[in-house]
């Protein structure tokens, strides 16, 4: 990576950051371009709502530039529907598909699980016989269940990154201690929309400057997200 935390948005094309972030005359067809002279990483959350093609990663890898990376989120016919439960040969479908299409761009396997998703052995057992340790997987909780002893000692011994989130119900923890840092801002009280002020961005920073891993921002149905992604890069001198 170009620097040790990337910074960057959960998606790009909105409507609210016209005027705000891109210039008032640019064509919503040259959003991206834009986005990736600003930043260096994106996390794609489109393959949530879809299953993607090899076709699809191909074409976000031809148009995105030379050092960019992309986090990409499972599908939720794995992490929803069937919540990680025989669907062994589907997931490794989806490794094989970003890594073919997105080659060296590509960065963490994001996994969201939902907030019916309540800790069990059984599920922690799941979850670590289903991964694939030739990725750098990312595992995003819903329920506070998860955040105890029991899993974090086993992700830190497999190599799983326990996911930070910044969400209305959940605690605010930044976990340093995974093979990555990898923090959702998904706005706090009213998710999607909320801003995120100086200070917190300064304590985030202060608590991850000499980390490496990934930053992203959620809070998107506003100009808030975009607004936080470009005053912490300046904040973290990116």
């Amino acid at each position: 990576m170009k620097n040790k935390i990337l910074i960057g948005c959960s998606s790009f094309n909105n409507r609210f950051w016209k005027g705000v972030f891109y210039p008032e005359n640019l064509p919503s067809k040259k959003w991206f371009d834009y986005y990736c002279e600003k930043f260096d990483t994106y996390e794609f959350n489109g393959s949530f709502y879809k299953f993607p093609t090899l076709r699809i990663f191909e074409n976000w890898y031809n148009k995105s530039p030379k050092d960019f990376l992309f986090s990409v989120k499972v599908p939720k016919e794995i992490t929803h529907l069937k919540k990680l439960n025989d669907c062994e040969n589907r997931l490794q479908e989806f490794y094989d598909v970003c890594r073919l299409g997105l080659k060296e761009k590509l960065g963490p396997i994001l996994f969201q699980l939902p907030p019916s998703y309540v800790f069990t052995k059984e599920k922690l057992e799941t979850i670590i016989n289903i991964l694939n340790y030739d990725f750098q997987n990312v595992i995003e909780f819903r329920h506070e269940s998860w955040w105890n002893d029991e899993v974090w000692d086993l992700f830190k011994e497999k190599k799983i990154t326990f996911c930070s989130v910044s969400h209305p119900n959940l605690p605010q923890t930044i976990f340093k201690d995974f093979p990555l840092v990898y923090i959702r801002f998904h706005g706090v009280p009213k998710m999607f929309y909320s801003s995120y002020s100086t200070e917190e961005l300064l304590f985030v920073s202060k608590e991850i400057k000499s980390k490496n891993g990934f930053v992203y921002f959620n809070n998107t149905a506003s100009e808030a997200g975009i607004l936080n992604a470009l005053e912490l890069q300046k904040i973290m001198n990116i």
